[in-house]
């Protein structure tokens, strides 16, 4: 048996509903005021959301007082990407939140930059495995800032929250108790 033969079965082809699925949710998302405000655009997003391209042109909306992209503009055209990817791979069984992020200029930018980033299956099972055997966990990955070089501007890890929604619910519910408690202390 050959090494082709082998190999894992391809996924099935993304069917007209899937694209269209994948169209809207671009529409909707760049419309967001969120995004529109952080001047970036979702270029493209796979079918199956393992994919997601994030375009920043330097323009009025963008630049800075010094004619090169604003930092928060780098910053806010990220933010809640691996977030929604996880949620669409995951489904509702889990509670997926944007936790935290921290970012490393590199350099000045003064033409457009794309940010990519990719939900690997071994990044996918990671997720699963550490909130099935903890109920929560936290995830940091990185995601990069490239002109059309490829050369980098920015670099941000992200940091996000995963738990399964009913270790989720319990915990939100042991909070609301024991801050009931303390209000009846006082």
């Amino acid at each position: 048996m050959d090494s082709l033969s082998r190999a894992a079965p391809l996924a099935p082809p993304p069917t007209r509903l899937d694209r269209l699925r994948v169209f809207a949710f671009r529409q909707v998302f760049n419309l967001w005021p969120c995004m529109r405000g952080s001047g970036g655009r979702v270029d493209h997003i796979a079918p199956d959301f393992t994919r997601l391209t994030v375009r920043l042109p330097l323009n009025w909306r963008t630049r800075n007082a010094v004619g090169t992209i604003f930092g928060g503009s780098m910053f806010a055209a990220t933010d809640p990407m691996y977030m929604l990817m996880l949620q669409r791979l995951l489904g509702r069984a889990f509670i997926v939140w944007d936790k935290g992020s921290a970012i490393r200029f590199r350099r000045p930018a003064s033409r457009t930059l794309f940010a990519r980033f990719h939900v690997t299956p071994d990044m996918l099972a990671q997720v699963r495995e550490s909130v099935a055997a903890r109920g929560e966990a936290d995830f940091t990955w990185p995601v990069r800032l490239e002109d059309a070089a490829g050369i980098v501007h920015a670099e941000i890890d992200r940091t996000i929250y995963v738990a399964d929604k009913g270790f989720y619910k319990r915990k939100q519910e042991m909070r609301a108790a024991a801050a009931a408690g303390l209000e009846q202390v006082a």
